[in-house]
């Protein structure tokens, strides 16, 4: 393989993934995966993902509190926060917005989200994001607020089609999990048709949004509930997947997608395992 994949969202530090860990940092050397961005979601693993990313020099952390646990954090979640950025270079992430999840406290997930992106303005940080039927919020938010310089990344972005351009002039990167090489994914996959070429990045988002069966190249079973959980060295089946949906060779998009890569995440980048 005479290119380099890179992952723009994954939570490798999940506990789901810790009893298949070593195998998983081995297959993830032999599919050429050069980079990923690691995602904390809450307090309770932030020390796991730094961890990470002291051993595996493929890991670029990113810390964040996630809209689904902004109930569950502690009074010290920012000086927290904090403390992980200033151990190591790092993003911040995942962050967001989510009304799909069952009785929401939107108020309170803006505050969180809004101190996040402040903070990552001011440090001229990438974020990363996470919305569910919150677009029109969210592009409120990003409009009235100020964002880091460098960019920031709609993760696994399901957003309308009529958004991507508004997005973009805001600085947006758009990841493209395989989730969406699902059938049921058809509106999803037209959008990504839309993004602009130097905006697109790709993502496996693992252990979760499994690909589908026939392009799922390493099967992984959740070893307490039996459950199959998606391989973070599914990256590569990611990129295929890519590749057939935007009618171009899986070299040149990989070239395409470091590039993008490269410019959102540029000094946290370490040198290619």
């Amino acid at each position: 393989m005479n290119y380099r994949l890179c992952d723009a969202h994954n939570h490798l530090q999940d506990d789901r993934l810790a009893p298949h860990l070593p195998a998983v940092l081995a297959a993830l050397r032999r599919e050429g995966v050069a980079w990923m961005v690691v995602n904390g979601s809450c307090e309770g693993d932030w020390p796991q993902v730094l961890a990470l990313a002291r051993e595996c020099p493929q890991v670029i952390p990113c810390f964040g509190c996630h809209p689904w646990y902004v109930r569950e954090r502690s009074a010290d979640w920012q000086p927290a926060l904090l403390r992980h950025l200033e151990a190591i270079p790092s993003a911040i992430g995942e962050a967001g917005l989510d009304r799909w999840i069952k009785e929401p406290d939107f108020e309170l997930q803006e505050q969180v989200f809004v101190w996040q992106l402040r903070l990552a303005a001011e440090r001229n940080l990438p974020v990363s994001i996470h919305c569910l039927q919150a677009w029109g919020r969210l592009l409120e938010i990003l409009r009235a607020e100020p964002r880091p310089s460098r960019g920031l990344l709609l993760h696994s972005f399901g957003g309308p089609r009529e958004m991507i351009a508004p997005l973009a002039e805001l600085g947006a990167y758009f990841s493209l999990p395989g989730y969406f090489a699902h059938a049921r994914k058809a509106r999803q996959r037209d959008g990504f048709k839309h993004v602009p070429p130097d905006r697109l990045l790709i993502e496996t988002d693992a252990p979760d949004q499994l690909l589908p069966d026939g392009l799922n190249r390493h099967p992984l079973t959740d070893a307490q509930t039996g459950k199959p959980l998606n391989h973070p060295a599914n990256l590569g089946a990611v990129y295929e997947f890519a590749a057939g949906l935007f009618g171009e060779p899986v070299e040149q998009l990989a070239q395409r997608v470091e590039a993008n890569f490269r410019r959102l995440f540029g000094p946290l980048i370490g040198q290619p395992a």
